[in-house]
């Protein structure tokens, strides 16, 4: 018998990188990323453990996730699992001095994004009557923190669309999930700070931080439940983390 399929967006990096990782073992992979180039190098890294097949595409461009997800080959259409995991923050400004390029990102990958792939993913879990969806949200999603504003809301959207998914679909045999990290070292804050690297490390300083390997280790162990198990929602933070703005750092 033939493994599952899981789908995972934002593949390239981070959480969505060491998910697919994470997930060889039990699922043939469709990884899904803007860089095909990581996409290639993780798929000939994984083809030993499973098979893999890859798309490029950028979850914000409604036409190329259709477009990509309804050209997948027949024996990859039927997607058992999905992934919600493409998402970033762009900037950390104050309302006032917000730059409207970083709401469009964040509104767009982050929420939107999330929308087209689960809208072409969707309707083939419900004619099977089978599926589980994972979102990916952020502590962001349920404290608002200074100069978050529309990060938060993204954030916010994706912990509301969550739980009407979860809600709309409950009669159609489809699980739906949501996991929301705290402070995760990956390459989150170097993009929200625009490449300032220096600035992006300081923020894991003096504590230790998630790694994406424990939020890839949720993943499977919430898709490892059995069928009449579904972990609804969960808050994964640092052992040194609070809330989302309450942090132990050792001097």
């Amino acid at each position: 018998m033939s493994k599952p399929i899981a789908l995972i967006t934002g593949a390239t990096s981070g959480i969505g990188e060491a998910t697919a990782r994470c997930l060889a073992k039990d699922y043939r992979l469709i990884i899904c990323g803007r860089r095909q180039d990581r996409l290639t190098k993780l798929e000939k890294e994984l083809a030993e453990e499973t098979e893999v097949t890859t798309l490029s595409f950028d979850v914000r461009d409604r036409l190329a996730a259709e477009t990509a997800i309804s050209g997948l080959p027949a024996k990859w259409q039927s997607v058992d699992v999905l992934i919600n995991n493409a998402g970033n923050a762009h900037g950390l400004s104050a309302i006032q001095d917000g730059q409207v390029a970083d709401w469009d990102a964040m509104i767009d990958i982050n929420v939107k994004g999330l929308l087209y792939v689960s809208n072409a993913v969707i309707p083939g879990m419900v004619s099977r009557q089978k599926g589980h969806i994972i979102n990916i949200g952020s502590v962001a999603g349920i404290e608002v923190y200074p100069k978050g504003n529309v990060y938060n809301a993204s954030k916010y959207a994706v912990d509301a669309i969550s739980k009407g998914m979860r809600q709309d679909l409950i009669t159609e045999g489809i699980k739906v999930s949501e996991i929301k990290p705290g402070l995760v070292q990956t390459e989150f804050s170097a993009v929200r700070f625009k490449g300032d690297q220096e600035r992006a490390e300081k923020v894991y300083v003096g504590f230790d931080p998630l790694q994406a390997q424990d939020i890839a280790e949720t993943v499977a162990f919430i898709l490892s439940r059995p069928a009449h198990v579904n972990i609804a929602d969960m808050l994964v933070l640092a052992g040194a983390q609070a809330s989302a703005t309450m942090v132990h750092k050792k001097n």
